[in-house]
């Protein structure tokens, strides 16, 4: 889902001791250099403007002789089509950086409704570290059908199948490809765009006065019945009491998080 669940920083520090945490684990370094160690015996070694992103779980320690400085991201569920720790370099003009400082931010304002902005960000990291790394990962068919859902999901007149079978490969090709390499199939990737743009328009609910079928058809849903099966499926709970207990302040999390994160 992306929601960034813990924003630090680390002054000039030469070692973090072995540990592993719940979620992903987002390490930016703004000064220095120094090397990651893994359980499994892999060194990653990383410069001012690299990004490591480590998995739940993975035990790690870092360590550096020049000391180092950074910025660290948990995020519940981010989407990324990796199972693994990987480095990615931030842009000359350091943007990624930007949007780690603007997190920190928010983490630690105590403006109102901030997770709206954090959600947001989250996303955005995300997006950025799965671009930085290279659309290489992905197979050019793969590659196509993914731009095209990203393109078009919230079109309640998009037909993903017709759009598979039009492509020169036999549709259960491309869908056994597209999970290979995404680990989803493609109507599972749209759908968990058109919920996380739905979960987003139903917090903002009092901000703005669409309804539950205007809703749905911002998310590509021509029948609201149907976008609310889809709907409770994911989170659980109906729109409407996603709304209500949105705003009376309870968290909620979807059934399974699995179906809502976002590449």
């Amino acid at each position: 889902m992306n929601d960034i669940q813990f924003v630090g920083e680390h002054a000039t520090t030469f070692e973090v001791r072995w540990h592993a945490h719940e979620q992903w684990e987002l390490v930016y370094c703004t000064w220095g250099e120094g090397s990651f160690q893994f359980e499994n015996g892999t060194i990653m070694h990383y410069r001012a403007g690299d990004v490591v992103a480590i998995p739940p779980g993975e035990t790690h320690c870092n360590s550096s002789q020049e000391g180092f400085k950074n910025l660290h991201v948990r995020m519940a569920d981010p989407a990324f089509p990796y199972k693994t720790s990987f480095r990615v370099a931030d842009d000359m003009d350091r943007h990624l950086e930007q949007v780690f400082q603007q997190a920190k931010y928010y983490y630690l304002s105590d403006i109102r409704r901030c997770e709206l902005v954090l959600s947001a960000l989250g996303e955005l990291i995300s997006s950025y570290m799965v671009v930085f790394r290279s659309n290489s990962d992905f197979s050019a068919p793969v590659e196509q059908i993914r731009s095209m859902i990203l393109r078009s999901y919230a079109l309640p007149d998009f037909a993903l199948d017709d759009y598979i079978q039009q492509q020169p490969f036999h549709y259960d090709y491309l869908r056994k490809l597209f999970k290979k390499e995404i680990g989803m199939t493609p109507l599972e990737y749209m759908t968990r765009l058109r919920m996380k743009k739905a979960s987003t328009l139903l917090t903002a609910q009092g901000d703005n006065d669409y309804s539950v079928a205007e809703i749905a058809r911002l998310c590509g849903y021509e029948d609201a019945l149907y976008f609310s099966r889809v709907f409770k499926k994911t989170f659980g709970v109906s729109p409407t009491v996603f709304v209500t207990r949105r705003n009376d302040g309870e968290p909620k999390k979807p059934e399974n998080e699995e179906n809502i994160s976002v590449l």
